[in-house]
């Protein structure tokens, strides 16, 4: 038996059923990992642009999105446990301009029908999405609050928001919260605002302090907002499915393609600029299986990260957003399995996704970790077939 505990025949029929995806033209191409008990296996396939004859490489760059959620958070963790941030501090005094805030009394209700705040918004509300603010689970346009964070250039455009953080931060802050603080979660905003936290509290812009303090001490060289150049020729297609026939169709290029120029905004929550390969977040999640240490010494203590991996949530603070994690729940910046759902989820698991086709999460049960990158966009929070195989055969080759 390998001392992975992985059966070859079984890592065999991985790898078939991730190349019947390409077959189908469920994706253009992948690049999965499978780590556990110090062994990597890796299954590429297909193109990294579609109608390419340009095979998939094993270090294809990719764009993932909100995977940069978890980042995020550790980046936080580390001026925690410096004490330059405390968990339970009100944000006011480096982000005044989340003080003294409002909140709607109906979530479809008019921007000015508001009651105060009961407290303050606290650095823990912004790891655990709890602060109030983020993506109504309602159709796009439909209440007047998802309008206003619309024309406020929250979120918009292929590259994200097209304001620096002083600027998106001072718009967040003119518009009510959707619930009170701690009450309810809501996903993504919280994240892009811990971002502008954290380079406030280190007094580093927020891209810098990543690679200083997490990327480069991780060896994730490929991982960040800018792409030099001459690599432009690694960085995979990226595509939404055709709503009639499912077919790739080609997204818009962040900074018309110009890779080279940071984005206007570094997003916290990761967004479409976070560029990142498969060796490089296995890196990542590496550490957080291994309790905060690396190759080359530690990151977060033991505690941090078994406080950012377990759930934070109650059933009232999840209602409304099963679609998200199910019957899971969520810790710092990412979702964490609450029950065997299926072959494809097992508790204790953490992680998360980003909605441009890549997945990552980390199993302590069972010491492992999968990776797998795609090129096509999500249709809704739910994970797609492709990814969902992933998981069910990496499980199903456990043989121990």
């Amino acid at each position: 038996m390998s001392p992975s505990g992985l059966s070859p025949a079984r890592l065999d029929r991985m790898r078939d059923v991730l190349g019947a995806a390409v077959e189908r033209g469920d994706v253009p191409g992948l690049v999965a990992l499978v780590h556990r008990r110090g062994e990597t296996h890796v299954v590429t396939a297909g193109a990294a642009h579609a109608g390419d004859g340009a095979p998939m490489r094993r270090d294809t760059v990719f764009r993932i999105a909100s995977m940069g959620k978890p980042i995020t958070a550790v980046a936080a963790m580390i001026l925690v446990e410096e004490c330059r941030l405390r968990l339970d501090d009100p944000v006011d005094d480096l982000l005044p301009e989340l003080s003294g805030r409002r909140v709607l009394r109906s979530v479809d209700g008019p921007l000015d029908d508001t009651v105060p705040a009961a407290r303050p918004i606290t650095v823990r509300d912004l790891l655990t999405f709890r602060a109030g603010f983020g993506a109504v689970m309602a159709p796009p346009g439909a209440y007047p609050i998802q309008r206003a964070m619309d024309e406020a250039g929250l979120t918009a455009g292929p590259d994200g928001p097209g304001c620096g953080p002083d600027e998106w931060i001072k718009r967040l802050g003119a518009l009510p919260l959707v619930h009170q603080p701690g009450a309810g979660w809501m996903y993504h905003t919280a994240a892009d605002a811990l971002g502008v936290l954290v380079a406030r509290a280190s007094g580093r812009p927020f891209d810098a302090f990543l690679r200083e303090r997490v990327l480069e001490p991780l060896g994730m060289r490929d991982t960040g907002f800018q792409l030099p150049t001459g690599e432009l020729g690694r960085l995979a297609g990226s595509y939404t499915p055709d709503p009639a026939t499912g077919a790739p169709l080609p997204r818009p290029h962040p900074r018309d393609g110009a890779w080279h120029r940071p984005p206007a905004f570094p997003s916290g929550g990761g967004g479409p600029s976070l560029l990142s390969t498969a060796d490089d977040y296995l890196a990542f999640c590496r550490m957080l299986l291994r309790k905060g240490r690396y190759d080359g010494g530690r990151l977060l203590s033991r505690p941090a990260v078994e406080l950012m991996t377990r759930d934070h949530l109650t059933p009232e603070q999840k209602a409304g957003n099963e679609v998200f994690f199910g019957s899971g729940g969520w810790g710092f910046g990412l979702a964490v399995d609450g029950a065997q759902d299926g072959l494809d989820t097992r508790p204790g698991r953490f992680g998360w996704a980003g909605g441009l086709g890549t997945s990552a999460y980390t199993d302590p049960a069972e010491e492992l970790i999968g990776v797998v990158m795609t090129q096509v966009a999500f249709t809704s929070p739910s994970a797609p077939r492709v990814i969902r195989d992933f998981w069910t055969s990496a499980y199903a080759a456990i043989d121990d």
